[in-house]
């Protein structure tokens, strides 16, 4: 094999420093094994959906609690997978919370949104309410966000 002198593969080399420093080189999933909780309860049933929405806005979840019932040191499980615990929410009450802030058992986190964003962000699919470690969990109602609604649109042809 014949190799090209050093001088002339100091430009690609830059090349692929400044490429690797644009997108970063790390595997893209955001992990912390400091922040790890627990694995999602498999074993616990959804006993009711409640009266409460769901939705993504930039990285934010935001909960509206339409309901008449308060919520004290409640587990937020997103997607049977992250977690992040709240210590209070109040009937009627909107609170947000950062996706940045939910982790899993191995102390990795969702992707959020937001405009300087690498990744798609993760989809606020299925999000539940743990109110103890043996009572059913509660289900809220996940909005999906108008790109949602549009690609699924395109998908069916609708």
């Amino acid at each position: 094999m014949i190799r090209a002198p050093f001088p002339t593969r100091i430009p690609a080399l830059l090349a692929s420093l400044l490429v690797c420093a644009l997108q970063g080189c790390g595997t893209g999933v955001r992990s912390d094994p400091t922040k790890a909780t627990r694995p999602y309860p498999f074993e616990l049933s959804q006993s009711r959906v409640l009266n409460a929405q769901v939705l993504n806005v930039d990285s934010n979840m935001v909960i509206v609690n339409a309901t008449l019932e308060e919520f004290n040191e409640v587990d937020v499980w997103l997607n049977q997978r992250y977690l992040q615990h709240v210590a209070h929410i109040s009937p009627g009450e909107t609170i947000r919370l950062n996706v940045e802030d939910f982790w899993d058992h191995r102390g990795e986190a969702p992707f959020p949104g937001g405009i300087f964003r690498r990744f798609q962000p993760t989809p606020i699919r299925l999000v539940q309410f743990q109110t103890s470690a043996k009572e059913p969990l509660l289900g809220l109602v996940s909005i999906p966000t108008e790109r949602e609604l549009e690609r699924a649109r395109l998908a069916t042809g609708h």
